[in-house]
């Protein structure tokens, strides 16, 4: 498939058609101190064109001879002696993944955010960038230096969707079994907050003078180009520097990004799965968006969004991470919108089913994802009164997988045995929706 030319003309990462912005994605992180068992839970929603199917890919372990090359979206670039198993999102037409978790327990989410930088000509995309820190890492602080370093050596550009000109700059929410990081870029440049206890990340900066590493050159880039006055006594700020908000609208990212902090805040300390995957499906309370509010509102734009073509959630994640290296991590995925999906478990030492690798760019029967997404168009009709059904029917099931994959549970399983639980899984939550389908669709 023909892929979009990068646009050498736009600033701040913008393509040609600056009056449509896509702009979207929300992760949360939980690091043990905070969740309600000890372990870490992370979790993204990845908000992309409405239409745009995500099927999930599972890779292998695989080592390489020396002098080998991966060719990502747009670029080749040198391929390491071996990379780890895993398991990520991955939209239809790209290299690259929205959100993943690998072997070692690392779990990374990607963001778009805009600074004051031009971008120009073809690099990574913030996609490549996730996958190649999954596939490269064994802790999150390895993913921040793969990530970093990579982004500095191969630049970011080209576009981030198949049918627009649309390059970005991209933030990173990145964890693993004791630690977790944000990392915000701007081309080449970048700075690092660590995460102490809970933190999000959605589409601008918010590490301002509280960082704890920074890119040689940022600094100075950012007094050479007028964005910082030099003084000794003020220790630079990156968001009050880079960040750009001339041609995307605060008013996208501010009110999701408050009610992320909120969730985590309010219940730190009690963080489990549920809690991260209501986390995900919210829509500030309701059962669907608002559909009194306006862009100008920022309850327009919920974390669980449906607001194209700025963004529609079009799959998710919460992982499970936990502290001992002999019990596997969960990787929770929801195929298009939470609100009217489950969270089904999957296991990367485990086989993810065929099915959930299905998908391109054209509606089909044998893709899961293609079917969510026509469950939500039927929802989309009455919200208030569909939504609700859907939940009904979808909840107990979730309840149950959560119940089926307890710690105890999990470490008593083989990889076979944990094969066979996502494989149940997936068969009843298939049911489940072409009964809704069947049912809804009737009404």
């Amino acid at each position: 498939m023909k892929k979009c030319a990068p646009n050498t003309r736009h600033r701040g990462g913008h393509g040609g058609n600056a009056e449509l912005p896509r702009v979207a994605c929300d992760s949360l992180v939980a690091l043990p101190v905070a969740t309600a068992d000890g372990t870490t839970l992370f979790a993204k929603n990845s908000d992309r064109p409405a239409m745009e199917c995500q099927p999930l890919v599972q890779s292998p372990r695989r080592r390489y001879d020396a002098g080998s090359s991966v060719r990502c979206t747009y670029i080749a670039i040198p391929q390491v002696a071996e990379t780890a198993r895993l398991i990520g999102s991955r939209p239809f037409w790209c290299w690259g993944f929205e959100h993943g978790l690998n072997e070692y327990g690392v779990a990374i989410g990607n963001h778009t955010i805009f600074t004051k930088a031009p971008l120009s000509g073809l690099g990574l995309i913030g996609m490549d960038l996730v996958r190649l820190g999954l596939e490269r890492s064994r802790t999150a602080e390895q993913a921040v230096d793969v990530i970093t370093t990579l982004a500095a050596a191969h630049g970011q550009g080209g576009s981030g969707y198949v049918d627009k000109d649309w390059s970005y700059h991209n933030s990173f929410l990145i964890a693993d079994r004791s630690a977790a990081f944000l990392v915000e870029t701007s081309d080449r440049r970048w700075v690092v907050r660590r995460i102490h206890t809970v933190g999000s990340a959605t589409n601008h900066a918010t590490i301002g003078d509280d960082w704890d590493a920074i890119a040689d050159g940022t600094i100075e880039d950012a007094i050479a180009a007028g964005w910082w006055s030099e003084d000794g006594d003020v220790r630079f700020d990156f968001a009050a520097a880079y960040r750009d908000t001339s041609l995307v609208p605060d008013v996208i990212s501010s009110g999701r990004h408050r009610r992320t902090c909120a969730l985590l805040e309010q219940a730190k300390g009690r963080l489990t799965v549920a809690e991260l995957q209501a986390a995900l499906r919210d829509h500030y309370g309701g059962a669907g968006p608002r559909r009194d509010a306006t862009p100008a509102d920022p309850e327009y734009f919920s974390v669980c969004m449906h607001a194209d073509p700025v963004g529609t959630t079009t799959a998710s994640m919460v992982a499970r991470i936990p502290t001992a290296p002999e019990e596997p991590p969960v990787y929770w995925a929801s195929l298009g919108s939470p609100c009217v999906g489950a969270f089904l478990p999957l296991f990367v030492d485990g086989q993810v089913p065929a099915s959930l690798s299905r998908g391109g760019e054209q509606p089909s029967e044998e893709s899961p994802w293609w079917q969510c997404k026509r469950l939500l168009g039927i929802v989309e009709q009455d919200w208030e009164v569909l939504a609700p059904q859907v939940r009904r029917r979808l909840d107990p099931l979730e309840a149950e997988l959560r119940e089926r994959t307890a710690p105890e549970t999990l470490r008593r399983l083989t990889p076979a045995a944990r094969s066979e639980l996502t494989s149940e899984a997936v068969d009843s939550f298939l049911t489940r929706v072409n009964e809704l389908l069947a049912t809804l669709a009737a009404r």
